[in-house]
């Protein structure tokens, strides 16, 4: 009995090493925890199987990786890198538009991230631009800006979208106005117009886009003839769409019948 009680002891402080590995490191291979903690790799692979069980960790191959605090953080950050080079063509097209004392809405999207992400040198500092937004992310981008004049909109947080949204957001948008607003969408067609997968969202946006002068839509091709499940604004309200190369002929066709200046980068 007291054998037993011995090895359970050493299992539980083995796997609390393990867990203290992982959080150093964010990821922990078979082959370094059998040197490290001097025990079989069948040993290990239970430890790690016990872990995963209890939700600390995630198997992946030859090793195991830490959960994330949330995981519909991984989730956005996962749409970020999705098609990533696309997007960041479309960014840096969209930030050619910028100009010495504009004054800025960026939505929340990952391609619009993209916006901010390829503003010059020269505009970030001193002071020449002021941007306004909802969104976590490009909040932390400007972080790492010389001088960056950022209005950050308060409001109900939306993980999802790692941005804010509702009342409160809305009534401080209401007093801006801009030279450009850069929006992302779930989707955009002719005939349902720009397009987003939350309600809160869509009317949020749709406040964006009337309180500036020129409405710029930035998404990836993926984005082109789906529609999301609620509207933000018509297509007849867009003045430019930056979009990739692999836009579908016909729905740009159509886009660009509606007067839209259609851009592909």
């Amino acid at each position: 009995m007291q054998m037993r009680t011995e090895e359970q002891y050493r299992t539980t402080e083995r796997r609390s090493r393990i867990l203290g590995m992982l959080h150093e490191g964010g990821r922990v291979r078979v082959t370094e925890l059998v040197r490290t903690l001097g025990v079989t790799d069948t040993s290990i692979r239970r430890d790690l199987t016990s872990l995963e069980g209890e939700g600390k960790l995630r198997r992946v191959h030859g090793g195991a990786v830490s959960l994330p605090a949330d995981p519909r953080a991984e989730r956005y950050s996962e749409k970020l890198s999705l098609r990533l080079a696309e997007k960041r063509r479309i960014g840096a097209a969209a930030a050619e538009m910028v100009e010495p004392g504009d004054v800025l809405i960026i939505d929340s999207g990952t391609t619009t991230l993209q916006v901010a992400a390829g503003i010059s040198g020269t505009l970030r500092s001193g002071g020449l631009l002021t941007i306004v937004t909802n969104s976590l992310p490009l909040a932390d981008e400007l972080r790492t800006w010389p001088a960056p004049n950022l209005v950050l909109l308060g409001g109900y947080y939306l993980p999802d979208y790692q941005a804010t949204v509702g009342p409160q957001a809305i009534e401080q948008l209401s007093r801006i106005s801009a030279d450009k607003v850069f929006l992302g969408a779930d989707g955009l067609t002719a005939a349902e117009g720009l397009t987003t997968g939350h309600v809160l969202m869509a009317d949020l946006d749709r406040l964006m886009a009337e309180r500036a002068r020129r409405v710029v839509v930035t998404v990836d091709s993926s984005k082109l003839g789906c529609a999301g499940l609620a509207r933000v604004i018509a297509i007849g309200q867009i003045h430019v769409l930056i979009t990739d190369r692999d836009a579908p002929p016909n729905v740009v066709d159509a886009i660009r019948a509606e007067g839209v200046e259609v851009r592909l980068v």
